[in-house]
């Protein structure tokens, strides 16, 4: 048995939590503000603490930092009912010992509160600094995104390298950012090099510098973009498209930590992180002798592997409307059905930097202020097998019959939702009632659906 904090402001959540933790042979304190929850943990007896993101005044992440110094021991669980990159990235990176979405089912509870009980009597978290929040694009609903979000909080501190892979457009250049971002480099610069959109010939002088004379056309001296990430950390994109002499040049920076300028005598310290991406197999490719093994060691010390936009389909409308609030400027566009369901069923080869160009154009050629299929340039949904007029329920005709389980699955649940709340006259307790959801549960689906 243990004593679990509880620190939510919605008090039929806290009291539907407490219960539970009950049922679970724990005992419970409870309070329904940070700095009420902050006089329960220096009570003394706290064994776990579970803390919703957003209270009134201060929030979440406030707790976490004032904890630190009040009871450095207790594992603190964070709740959310939507869960972006920033606010997991950062609160893994102040001492979170995990990030929860709500609702919270008791299996999934169970299992992460023994973690956290186990976690707290073997060592204390460590203490949490000031820092900088991830790049607010970084946002998802799926479970593997998340996992990713607090590996970033994890080891964005660290001055190891890391690798992260993931096809073209999932944002691995993001991921730099947020590691940079929240690591103690963030006052430092932040230097991007694309290393296949620059020739072989010129890549090691980009890179490293050089001195006046030191080639035909070097007319004066240039520092390279290692010293110019000095202090802070250099983004290696695409560095899987780097030739073979150049790797063994990036490998010995790595491990001397200096520079040498083309045509200089004599090398220069670097202080810096380095975080390389590619889209390729490096693994494959260290088989076939176009990658130095020894290099791809010293960059895997951490790698982070994004999944593609098609594996987390949930995203797509998610996504979508963060896309048209930052591209229609404030003009009120929106997607209509049609072209929600059109975007859902396409496979995006180009991730989500394709699925921003499409939301992109979409703005500009639309007129009026609702954006349709045709808007979109991604082609129209392949017409339902059965219409409507066939006994076949309008949601089930225009269903995407082609397309995958899970896009199919996504179309019935928001015609449900949307039909639910409009036979409840918008009233979202009753709608909850009829689709048989706690009222949590919907308001997560409506976040998820882009349903206001």
């Amino acid at each position: 048995m243990a004593m679990i904090l509880i620190v939510d402001d919605d008090a039929a959540f806290r009291a539907t939590l407490a219960e539970t933790l009950e049922d679970l042979g724990h005992e419970v304190r409870q309070a329904a503000s940070c700095e009420a929850g902050l006089r329960g943990l220096a009570e003394g007896g706290v064994a776990a603490a579970i803390v919703d993101l957003r209270l009134p005044g201060d929030d979440g992440l406030e707790f976490l930092r004032a904890a630190a110094g009040i009871a450095p021991g207790v594992p603190c669980m964070m709740l959310t009912a939507y869960a972006s990159g920033s606010n997991t990235i950062e609160a893994m990176r102040l001492g979170a010992f995990d990030h929860l979405t709500k609702p919270l089912g008791r299996d999934a509870l169970t299992v992460a509160l023994s973690r956290a009980l186990k976690a707290g009597e073997q060592a204390a978290p460590p203490p949490p600094d000031d820092g900088v929040l991830a790049d607010e694009q970084m946002i998802s609903n799926s479970e593997e995104m998340r996992t990713i979000f607090k590996r970033i909080g994890l080891v964005a501190d660290s001055d190891n390298s890391v690798l992260v892979l993931g096809e073209t457009g999932t944002g691995k250049e993001l991921v730099a950012q947020a590691l940079h971002q929240n690591s103690a480099r963030a006052a430092g610069p932040f230097v991007a090099v694309n290393c296949a959109a620059i020739p072989a010939e010129l890549l090691e002088s980009e890179l490293f510098g050089h001195v006046k004379g030191a080639f035909s056309g070097a007319a004066a001296d240039r520092p390279g973009r290692f010293r110019e990430a000095d202090g802070g950390t250099l983004f290696l994109d695409e560095i899987g498209d780097m030739a073979l002499p150049t790797q063994a040049k990036i490998l010995r920076v790595l491990q001397e930590r200096e520079v040498t300028p083309l045509g200089a005598r004599h090398s220069q310290p670097v202080d810096l992180r380095v975080v390389a991406a590619t889209h390729r197999d490096l693994e494959a490719e260290v088989a076939a002798g176009t990658f130095r093994a020894d290099l791809w060691y010293r960059l895997q010390v951490i790698t982070i592997t994004l999944p593609p936009l098609r594996a987390r389909a949930g995203d797509v409308a998610l996504l979508a409307a963060h896309f048209l609030r930052a591209h229609a400027g404030g003009r009120g566009k929106r997607l209509s059905e049609p072209a929600l369901r059109a975007l859902r069923a396409h496979d995006w080869p180009g991730n989500v930097r394709e699925l921003r160009n499409t939301i992109q154009r979409a703005v500009a050629l639309s007129e009026g202020d609702l954006i349709e299929v045709e808007h979109l340039g991604i082609g129209v949904a392949r017409p339902a097998v059965k219409a409507a007029d066939d006994g076949v329920p309008a949601v089930v005709a225009d269903i995407d019959w082609d397309g995958t389980l899970e896009n199919a699955l996504a179309q019935v649940e928001l015609a449900m939702l949307c039909r639910a709340l409009e036979a409840a006259g918008g009233n979202r307790s009753e709608a909850a009632r009829r689709l048989g959801l706690s009222r949590q549960q919907l308001y997560r689906k409506l976040a998820q659906y882009q349903l206001e």
